[in-house]
């Protein structure tokens, strides 16, 4: 099996590297990922004609630990920047973060309409509204499983998928060199989500028809069998509501609206009013309330102030933070600083939901702190067993397709060729072995990450040249500002340290004015370690006294640097960010 990984490594120099302004000759389609392969997140593709283009998705990633400071990390998209004028829209096929949330960043730069069905478009317009006029300045269109889009060079049938979210489409896209389809992120359930199921009357009339490209979920991959089913999980939760005689606190992803759903119908089986806490909850419960994907009795939901006056055993409180977020209602519940919400022994605490990569520490830090209060906290478990081998014990389903998932919709589909998409490279490649133990033949499987240009003609699917990515970060209201150089010093900082170095000097009388000062900060206790600040300025202060006058003045903080930064290593094996400030008496000028 032929597997293609770009040969490039993220830094500030690809920024300066040229991207690709040519198109793909007539009647060629170009597949070119942005986001989504090899990493969980930021799920972004671009098809490409000679004449046009659309994107589908533009999601963004949370931030590994290696980037400290970071908010989110977006696609990379100066390959469309560069082409802009070519998009006719950006296709969604749900509402989930990883598929909607980079589109504030990226639609200042391509102002390109967005397609989705109704739930995911007025969850991207209550996104926009966050970001100045975005939302009334864009045009958004509402389409429907079974909908045909025409465009000049393509055509875009919807077709309906089960996720974890209401109203999820996989894409069939006729091309001028043959037929695409993207599964979206999928599973097998037969169980009715919000009136929905999926399309296998679709899929399957596919599979009679000539189907040139699959490209399919890869994200469970790993996992054999078949997706734990929905009702598995609402069995699950109506047995332990019918056993707890505290509060329950139940926390889930805000945008899971059928879970949601499930939740509410529980809480009114078993008498409890519900409490919703937390503005992501809110604001998309209100949106799913107001388009019918969301119902419950009236008087069934109260205001988090009026808690206090419910007792214990008729309380369900809905909150955010299953994820671990510092500031979601649940963690402040942990670390006890809820302002309305305080843990005792009795609550019970469910999480409905798994970490998303990156986020374990945090989620697993939370269940540790709600122990410690006295709470009894259920989560997804690989290692808890149920009271008897007759019931299942799950709190949560993921809304991905497992491996005999993945087998069934490469058997309805009979694609030509197979690309895995959405995965970690691990993913990938398991997804890419389980299509050739299928039947695909091996050089019909693209193994591709970010960044590979596919090019599909009536002749096959090849690889044409692969571009170099970084990954575009989002911190604060910076958005691409900080790369690998500016974690790299934050990464330092938070391990080693730093230490400040000032001092005036005549540049002329090569004397020193005043000074050196040493500060410290993460790199020693300065109270309890004077006599070594004491002697890294004196050497310091021997650097200058040995450089003034011999060498140009803007040398000068190196040579301190070097010098402080050798000391530093020896004495306390840290390698500190050492940033020297000297300023010349005569002028005020500043040498860093």
């Amino acid at each position: 099996m032929s597997y293609f990984f770009p040969q490039f490594t993220n830094n500030e120099k690809l920024l300066e590297e040229p991207v690709v302004h040519e198109s793909p000759p007539h009647g060629a389609l170009w597949i070119v990922p942005l986001g989504g392969l090899g990493e969980i997140g930021k799920n972004l593709c671009v098809m490409e004609t000679e004449k046009e283009i659309l994107v589908i998705d533009a999601g963004l990633m949370f931030p590994n630990e290696d980037m400290p400071g970071v908010d989110y990390v977006i696609p990379d998209i100066r390959y469309l920047i560069h082409k802009k004028e070519k998009i006719s829209g950006i296709i969604l096929t749900h509402g989930h973060e990883d598929h909607i949330g980079a589109l504030p960043y990226l639609i200042p730069q391509l102002s390109a309409p967005l397609y989705g069905t109704r739930l995911t478009i007025e969850l991207v317009r209550s996104k926009l509204r966050e970001y100045g006029d975005l939302a009334t300045t864009t045009k958004l269109v509402t389409v429907s499983p079974g909908d045909v889009l025409t465009f000049e060079s393509f055509s875009v049938r919807f077709f309906s998928v089960i996720h974890s979210i209401c109203e999820g489409v996989g894409l069939i896209i006729d091309t001028p060199a043959g037929r695409v389809v993207h599964s979206g992120d999928f599973k097998f359930d037969t169980a009715l989500q919000n009136g929905s199921v999926a399309d296998f009357l679709t899929l399957a009339g596919l599979g009679e028809e000539k189907v040139t490209v699959l490209m399919s979920d890869s994200t469970y991959a790993e996992k054999p069998g078949f997706s734990v089913p929905e009702r598995v999980v609402v069995e699950t939760l109506d047995r332990v509501f019918q056993s707890c005689r505290g509060r329950i606190i139940v926390s889930t992803f805000a945008s899971s609206i059928p879970r949601i759903q499930q939740i509410m119908n529980l809480a009114s089986r078993h008498g409890r009013k519900v409490c919703i806490h937390g503005k992501g909850l809110e604001m998309n419960l209100a949106i799913a309330q107001e388009f019918g994907y969301l119902t419950y009795p009236e008087g069934t939901v109260v205001r988090i102030e009026d808690t206090k006056r419910i007792a214990d055993e008729k309380l369900l409180i809905l909150a955010t933070g299953s994820q671990g977020e510092p500031l979601s209602a649940l963690t402040l519940m942990a670390t006890d600083c809820h302002k309305w919400v305080k843990i005792k022994k009795g609550d019970t605490v469910i999480i409905s939901a798994t970490p998303v990569p990156g986020n374990e520490t945090l989620v697993h830090n939370n269940i540790n702190a709600l122990f410690r209060l006295g709470a009894e906290v259920i989560y997804e478990n690989p290692y808890r067993t149920a009271e008897s081998d007759q019931e299942a014990f799950h709190v949560h389903a993921s809304g991905h397709g497992s491996r005999e998932e993945l087998k069934l919709l490469i058997t309805l589909v009979k694609p030509e060729y197979f690309i895995p998409i959405h995965g970690e490279i691990r993913h990938l490649i398991f997804h890419a072995r389980l299509a050739e133990e299928m039947g695909i033949r091996e050089d019909h499987i693209f193994m591709i990450e970010d960044g590979t240009i596919l090019e599909l003609t009536r002749e096959g699917l090849r690889v044409l040249t692969i571009l170099p990515m970084a990954d575009i970060l989002v911190d604060g209201f910076g958005v691409g500002d900080v790369g690998p150089s500016v974690l790299k010093d934050r990464m330092i900082m938070a391990q080693n340290g730093v230490c400040f170095m000032s001092a005036t000097v005549d540049p002329d009388g090569a004397f020193i004015v005043e000074g050196p000062c040493i500060e410290t900060r993460g790199l020693v206790y300065e109270k309890e370690s004077q006599e070594l600040l004491d002697e890294a300025r004196g050497l310091a202060e021997a650097a200058l006294e040995e450089n003034l006058g011999k060498m140009p003045s803007e040398e000068l903080p190196a040579a301190v640097k070097s010098v402080l930064k050798r000391f530093f290593y020896q004495k306390t094996k840290r390698r500190p960010i050492i940033v020297p400030l000297i300023i010349s008496s005569k002028d005020g000028t500043e040498w860093k």
